[in-house]
């Protein structure tokens, strides 16, 4: 079944001539790119778009997978929109619609009819407000439409040797942030910084939610001991502290995703990924 659904994956991307990936450096986004390289050879272009709100981590590493695979790579650095510097309830509609407004105009002016990005068929149960951008844009997801879910796609970039297979799932810093407030470069800088810290420390699937000065910590549950010894040895809470957050807290809920999602979105039984 899963090697049926590569196959078909592989027809869709044959049947372009050519294409260009929104790439990440995600789960995703990185199969994605693999499986058009199979497909279509050097007519492939992975984009890229840098903003303030995106990990730099995650720039360094599309920089650098895009560089391994041997992929024609464009970079797009995009100031922080205004439309979105309050943290709109809206704000992954309007940031997704002005982010592949600029992909398309990269992929076009290189001679590219189509434009991919790494949606999976899992993504659909999902508070996704931006999936209504990607449509509203003609932008094609050849990994839903051939029917693979976050696990195939996992286990088929396994099979493959691709590094990202056991990635977590991350989404932009926005998703830290509450929403309907102004957000700034500092906190966002700070959000990352504590992350990094985190996952240094071991912790890869985790989210430091921001709340003025307080930064509530989400981690798996499983984790949560672990989280209060690394504490015990690397002095978590006072290197937090030195990052200018007053508070710190431990969620004793655990990693949850979409936490910081509007109420509505709750309301309706839906999560964003993050």
């Amino acid at each position: 079944m899963l090697n049926k659904k590569y196959e078909k994956l592989l027809g869709i991307l044959r049947e372009t001539g050519g294409v260009a990936v929104a790439f990440s450096g995600g789960v995703d986004s990185a199969f994605l790119l693999y499986a058009a390289q199979q497909a279509l050879g050097d007519k492939v272009l992975a984009v890229t778009v840098t903003t303030p709100y995106i990990p730099q981590w995650e720039i360094k590493e599309a920089r650098e997978m895009a560089a391994e695979s041997g992929v024609e790579h464009v970079v797009i650095d995009l100031p922080f929109p205004v439309e979105i510097r309050t943290n709109p309830a809206d704000h992954c509609y309007t940031c997704k619609k002005l982010l592949f407004t600029q992909l398309w105009e990269a992929a076009r002016e290189r001679g590219y009819k189509y434009l991919l990005d790494g949606t999976n068929v899992d993504d659909l149960g999902d508070y996704r407000p931006g999936l209504k951008a990607l449509a509203e844009l003609d932008v094609m997801s050849p990994l839903k439409d051939a029917g693979l879910t976050k696990q195939d796609i996992r286990d088929l970039s396994k099979l493959y040797g691709l590094p990202t297979w056991d990635k977590p799932s991350f989404a932009c810093l926005l998703s830290r942030m509450p929403v309907d407030e102004y957000v700034t470069d500092e906190a966002l800088r700070r959000t990352e910084e504590a992350e990094v810290l985190l996952m240094h420390q071991g912790f890869k699937a985790v989210r430091v939610r921001s709340h003025g000065d307080i930064a509530r910590i989400e981690i798996p549950r499983d984790q949560l001991h672990d989280f209060v010894a690394a504490n015990e040895v690397a002095g978590i809470h006072a290197r937090l502290k030195d990052l200018g957050y007053r508070h710190v807290t431990l969620d004793l809920g655990g990693y949850s995703m979409g936490s910081q999602n509007p109420e509505s979105a709750t309301a309706e039984g839906v999560n964003n990924a993050e």
